[in-house]
């Protein structure tokens, strides 16, 4: 018996005419077509066994590429700093990719004269130090000084040369280590900076692309917590640079009032802790104490005082007025953050770790809460 010939020309040149009737100008791929079942059996293990497997590549990808979603997390969390700036000079009629020039000029700037003013000063501080080292190592014979009591009680001397010497050749290899790491950081630096200007130029639409995930019947609550969030990174950024410098300037002008060696390089250094927020402060004071050692005991003393009043001030006076509510985290949850983030990243996960929590908290107070609050 002869089989039927199938002929699939028809069925074809029937759909390529549906389809070209169907495209639209509005619609140029033509109109979505009817949902698939989603009880039907097949489609049910299918979805569950892509849900698996997508799971299973996150986790790889994750796990092998954790370096570079670092440097792209810094970089999306600095344009989110940055963001403010360029908003506001977009409303006042600036092209966004000519506010976006000026905003990275003017940081770049910025930066640029800060390392210009400070570096000189800091090496020749710090050369002075080496060259002070002599004198330093006549103190600790000394035991009528605060450094020859302290050699005295703990052995520091003895500590030093017995890790010079018995580890030379770890300190070589620490050196060139840290070469390595300078260069290392150098080029992440590079990386950063590049992805910070692509995402402060790309931003609107990034976020345009991000809500477009949400259904359209939640589209608009999305779009509202999602420039909250937008706000939250961006004054914590901005808040968090403001107090910074304001700690390293009220430190190099208590030391230099007090007649403490290296103030410039201090102040720098508790700028720059103080970007880690509730550590930063306290270790940057425990550095500062140990050099106005060197001074006496008195200004030693009174430089702990001072750091005890600061603290205080930034955290009851300051941090209201810059932050104000931008960034509302309860104390416990910022000390937690703080502690999850840095075990986890290290110095970034510090840094990053507040207004994380903070995003966190806005979710859980508009979404969450409202539904367990309706069940």
């Amino acid at each position: 018996m002869a089989q039927p010939h199938l002929d699939a020309e028809g069925p074809i040149a029937e759909a390529e005419a549906y389809a070209a009737h169907s495209s639209t100008t509005q619609q140029p791929l033509g109109p979505l077509g009817s949902p698939l079942n989603r009880r039907s059996p097949f489609l049910i293990g299918l979805s569950a066994a892509l849900g698996v497997a997508v799971v299973i590549a996150l986790v790889q990808l994750v796990t092998g590429a954790a370096d570079v979603l670092v440097l792209i997390g810094v970089a999306l969390f600095v344009a989110l700093g940055l963001e403010p700036a360029v908003s506001w000079l977009a409303r006042r009629g600036l092209r966004r990719g000519f506010a976006v020039t000026l905003v990275c000029v003017g940081f770049v700037v910025i930066v640029g004269g800060f390392l210009a003013l400070a570096v000189p000063p800091m090496i020749e501080q710090a050369a002075g130090f080496l060259g002070q080292t002599p004198r330093y190592l006549q103190l600790l014979q000394d035991r009528s000084s605060t450094i020859g009591m302290l050699d005295a009680r703990f052995g520091l001397q003895q500590h030093l040369q017995q890790a010079l010497a018995g580890n030379s050749s770890t300190l070589i290899n620490g050196v060139l280590g840290a070469g390595l790491a300078v260069l290392g950081a150098l080029g992440d630096t590079v990386v950063v900076v590049v992805l910070t200007v692509y995402f402060l130029a790309a931003l609107p639409g990034i976020r345009q692309a991000a809500y477009r995930l949400a259904p359209a019947s939640r589209r608009p609550r999305a779009v509202l917590i999602g420039d909250a969030i937008c706000v939250r990174f961006g004054g914590y950024v901005l808040g968090n640079v403001v107090m910074s410098v304001i700690a390293g300037t009220a430190t190099f002008v208590w030391l230099l009032i007090f007649g403490v060696p290296y103030a410039l390089s201090l102040g720098v250094l508790v700028a720059l802790l103080d970007l880690i927020p509730a550590v930063g402060a306290v270790i940057g004071g425990v550095l500062t104490t140990l050099v106005a050692l060197a001074v006496s005991w008195p200004v030693a003393l009174a430089t702990v005082g001072f750091f005890v009043v600061y603290n205080l001030v930034e955290d009851y006076l300051l941090m209201p007025k810059i932050m104000g509510r931008t960034v509302d985290v309860p104390a416990v949850l910022t000390v937690v953050a703080v502690l999850i983030g840095g075990a986890l990243l290290g110095v970034i996960g510090a840094v990053l770790a507040i207004p994380v929590a903070a995003a966190g908290l806005l979710v859980i107070q508009e979404i969450v809460y409202p539904r367990l609050d309706r069940t």
